[in-house]
């Protein structure tokens, strides 16, 4: 079964950092797309990052030069490092995984796994 586990959200406040992990299990992300969406109460989910298994890289302006990916050297697990984080980056922040080399943009309609979410709070 596949499956995507999210962890590492939390309290921080405004300039600190977070690291989100992404496990997988079934599959290793060598072979997939990877996605990192954000959703906040009554606005659509937002795609902030992805990496194709060629190792290109998408991040939103939004998150551009804060925010970085690194993975276990097995390629079961992803991180998504957040640096200098800002009370408008509080979200739910969920991974996403499908099974492809590229994907034409981070949209959730490109991705078929997903993780459960974890939540992320920044206090000014």
């Amino acid at each position: 079964e596949v499956q995507l586990v999210e962890s590492g959200g939390g309290l921080v406040q405004a300039g600190g950092s977070l690291r989100l992990s992404c496990a997988a299990s079934g599959f290793t992300f060598d072979e997939h797309v990877i996605g990192w969406f954000r959703q906040v109460p009554g606005k659509d989910r937002e795609g902030i990052h992805s990496l194709s298994t060629t190792g290109r890289t998408y991040y939103a302006d939004s998150v551009k030069g804060r925010f970085t990916i690194s993975s276990t050297h097995d390629k079961n697990t992803v991180y998504l490092q957040m640096n200098s984080l800002k009370p408008e980056d509080t979200a739910v922040y969920y991974c996403a995984a499908i099974g492809r080399t590229t994907i034409p943009r981070v949209q959730i309609q490109f991705f078929s796994n997903w993780g459960q979410g974890t939540q992320v709070t920044v206090s000014s």
